[in-house]
């Protein structure tokens, strides 16, 4: 028996497997930020492929929560109607579809990845400027941006309980919350990058405030029926900053704000960070988180390998795993995966019978 294809229900909602498509931004997203044919066919290809969870890219919460001018977003009744069919085809694959919800903070209204510019985007480019924990850059070249106060907060948290009912009206079936990679929460949870004095900066409780009332307002949006998963970087990588020890701390309030999975990455807050990327470089974060908090996690970081991937759920490290750039280059790794370790059948060839119909001549 395969543990990595074995169901894994949360809540109401049980995935088919425990192979997850990793949220990654495509930065195609049409004019404010609606998806398109790309969103489509690109996450479609996917749920063919066999994922059992897909989670799609960082949607923001609000029109100034965009990483890029590019990107997709849920804060309007018309973004649920655009992301109703590509929800539709990934649920009528049996992929669960989930959406990552999330915030730049101090790191929006930057160019995207191919663009031959860098850094923010100026207003007359369709840039805008960013908020954050102060009114500290994140690095020369971006954006300056305003210092959250009360008021702006509020509004953050109420952005993310209402972007998250709009993805369960467009049809998704889980929703992770983004608090990683230097983003909006992480910025607040980070000693690095949060230096206010009010009750959203200070020690480990107060850096946590900001994150648990997110977690809160999503659980309270979504009922009791449909997961949360949170992505966090479980360390920054620097001394003085994130700590694994914080986010064991983290992922026990999570779970009791209503959080049933904690996706474990890592990295993001500073751009001095001496990560020892390597292949699964972060399972051991997921595996001190699960084993700390007593949490279910997800594991990700160069998971390419099927026996990789079966061995990180089998041990005990972590009860998903989240593919990332491997399934951009193999969309049907799940499905090789699955033949390779004959996953619930009589021998590793029988596995093609789960293929789709309209592939079996290939298999």
């Amino acid at each position: 028996m395969s543990l990595l294809f074995s169901p894994l229900p949360l809540r109401a909602v049980t995935l088919p497997n425990r192979v997850a498509m990793a949220p990654m931004c495509q930065y195609s997203a049409g004019p404010d930020g609606l998806p398109t044919d790309w969103h489509r066919v690109h996450y479609g290809t996917r749920a063919v492929g066999g994922a059992g969870l897909i989670v799609t890219e960082a949607t923001a919460v609000l029109p100034e929560g965009r990483i890029s001018p590019q990107d997709t977003g849920l804060w309007s009744d018309a973004h649920v109607d655009a992301w109703r069919p590509v929800t539709a085809f990934l649920a009528g694959q049996g992929t669960v579809p989930a959406v990552q919800l999330a915030h730049a903070g101090f790191k929006a209204s930057t160019y995207r990845p191919w663009s031959e510019q860098r850094g923010g985007v100026p207003d007359d480019e369709g840039g805008w400027t960013p908020v954050g924990p102060s009114a500290e850059p994140f690095v020369p070249g971006y954006r300056i941006p305003e210092a959250l106060d009360a008021a702006g907060i509020a509004t953050v948290v109420e952005a993310f309980g209402a972007a998250a009912a709009r993805a369960v009206a467009a049809g998704f079936a889980a929703v992770e919350i983004h608090a990683a990679h230097g983003y909006l929460l992480h910025e607040f949870l980070s000693p690095l990058t949060n230096r206010r004095t009010d009750g959203y900066g200070g020690d480990l409780a107060a850096r946590m405030r900001l994150a648990l009332e997110v977690a809160r307002s999503v659980r309270a949006a979504v009922g009791d029926d449909v997961p949360v998963l949170a992505r966090i970087s479980a360390t920054d990588w620097v001394d003085g900053g994130w700590t694994v020890d914080d986010s064991v701390a983290l992922a026990g309030e999570l779970s009791r704000a209503g959080v049933d999975l904690v996706d474990c990455s890592s990295g993001g807050a500073s751009a001095t960070a001496r990560i020892p990327v390597g292949p699964g470089y972060q399972v051991p974060l997921a595996s001190r988180v699960r084993a700390g908090a007593g949490v279910p996690t997800g594991a990700v970081g160069l998971i390419t390998e099927p026996e990789q991937a079966e061995e990180i759920v089998a041990s005990g490290a972590a009860d998903l795993v989240l593919l990332g750039r491997e399934l951009l280059r193999e969309p049907y790794w799940p499905r090789r995966a699955a033949a390779k370790l004959g996953a619930g059948t009589a021998s590793p060839a029988d596995a093609g019978r789960h293929w789709p119909a309209q592939y079996q001549r290939a298999v």
